[in-house]
């Protein structure tokens, strides 16, 4: 086996499982089934650059406090390092390193050219002012100068960020560098170089990837069950997208809890009373209320757990009923779970392919910043659902061509060609 990276524990993970380890178990099982040679594992197995600063602030009350933020660069392989900035009590140095790890093989797996990167701050944003927390980005921003740009590093929301935040971002580095750069980040407003079809961007390529699945199975959206963890960006766009189409959702929920109508939530109406209640779906009133706990083991046709990582683990496993695992979030099924429900016959669609559609149309509005040609909001779908599609398919093949469940045909893909560019690049000095 192959020694891993010595990183700070900085505490655990939900369950107290590792996502870093977790991580470059994919990975070895991936370059087990490419027989990589050791030297290229050892290799990729290393993040290339791992960045922690000082973030001093000062609060509304007069108060200083010195935060921690993170930005690890994994792999620029294939091009320029691309991930999301989160801001979360539970983020941890092995956290974000786990999931650069990821978006590396997420880029790879869906052709785009671009390496893996993940940052960010351990806080609990609701627990910051507006200003406070404009302060706080605008001063992670500036420590991290030297380490992003538009062929660098272009940073994106992720959990607890939005917009906004990536508005700071690109006007903080704009300012030092002495003019606009709309390319150093994505997923920023549309006024400022945003592209459109961002928002909506991951949750619509979860409903693409379940809806090919479900086709290779016989099926529609029209009428199947779906139990969704999560109703924020991804599992609430996810949600709009999926009852369009038809589907039944049967339950969405948040931190504070979950909604179940057994004959389909109205997903227009929840959005408006959630829109109406400062993002909160606590008391809507066509629903009984359900723990997410509860939610997880909901009998469906698609469970979707779009919140965070390790939700379903060897302690719930066993309870999941749905014939589909959509992850829509970033790890939310543990190593042992997943071996556990494709034992069962559990299609498992696995992140790096499920939820790609952010990184897809961050890389669309990426082009469009450096080109500064902006296209319309079909023209951007149509591009990512051709991604999207062909990699769901590429994946299928893959699976099928070396009789292995999908997660480990999309890692083998994804693995594969990052160790093909190392190869063909070599290495230096």
């Amino acid at each position: 086996m192959v020694s891993m990276p010595t990183l700070p524990l900085e505490g655990a993970s939900p369950a107290h499982i590792c996502p870093f380890d977790q991580a470059c178990s994919y990975l070895e099982a991936a370059a087990k089934e490419l027989r990589l040679d050791q030297g290229t594992l050892e290799i990729l197995s290393h993040p290339r650059k791992v960045v922690t600063v000082s973030i001093p602030v000062r609060l509304d009350n007069g108060d200083i406090r010195v935060l921690a933020g993170h930005r690890v660069q994994h792999s620029d392989i294939l091009g320029p390092y691309k991930g999301g900035t989160r801001y979360h009590p539970a983020v941890t140095l092995r956290e974000v390193s786990a999931l650069a790890m990821l978006m590396t093989w997420k880029c790879a797996l869906l052709g785009i050219p671009y390496g893996g990167a993940k940052g960010g701050i351990a806080i609990n944003p609701q627990h910051y002012s507006v200003g406070e927390l404009e302060k706080i980005t605008r001063r992670y921003t500036s420590e991290l100068i030297k380490d992003i740009g538009p062929a660098v590093d272009i940073p994106a929301p992720d959990v607890g960020t939005s917009a906004r935040e990536m508005a700071w971002m690109m006007d903080t580095y704009s300012v030092n560098v002495g003019h606009a750069v709309p390319g150093v980040v994505t997923g920023k407003p549309i006024s400022i170089g945003g592209s459109r079809g961002r928002e909506m961007a991951t949750g619509r390529g979860v409903m693409i990837i379940v809806r090919e699945a479900l086709a290779d199975m016989g099926r529609t959206l029209e009428g199947v069950k779906v139990v969704i963890q999560g109703f924020g960006n991804v599992g609430g766009a996810a949600a709009e997208l999926l009852y369009q189409a038809g589907a039944k959702i049967l339950a969405v929920s948040t931190g504070a809890g979950g909604l179940f109508a057994a004959d389909g939530l109205d997903i227009p109406a929840l959005k408006a009373y959630a829109a109406e209640n400062h993002r909160s779906i606590v008391g809507f009133p066509q629903a009984v209320a359900i723990s997410n706990a509860e939610l997880l083991t909901l009998p469906c046709d698609v469970l979707i757990p779009a919140a965070l990582e390790n939700q379903i683990t060897e302690e719930n496993v066993d309870q999941i009923q749905a014939q589909i695992v959509a992850e829509a979030a970033n790890g939310p099924v543990t190593l042992e779970a997943n071996r556990v429900l494709e034992g069962r016959g559990v299609t498992v669609l696995p992140d790096i392919l499920a939820n790609a559609g952010g990184v897809v149309v961050s890389y669309l509005e990426w082009v469009q910043g450096l080109s500064y040609l902006f296209w319309d909001e079909e023209r951007v779908n149509r591009e990512m659902e051709h991604l999207m599609v062909q990699a769901y398919h590429q994946v299928i093949k893959q699976s099928q061509m070396r009789q292995v469940p999908l997660r480990l045909a999309a890692y083998t893909l994804g693995v594969g060609r990052v160790a093909q560019a190392l190869s063909d690049r070599g290495l230096y000095p």
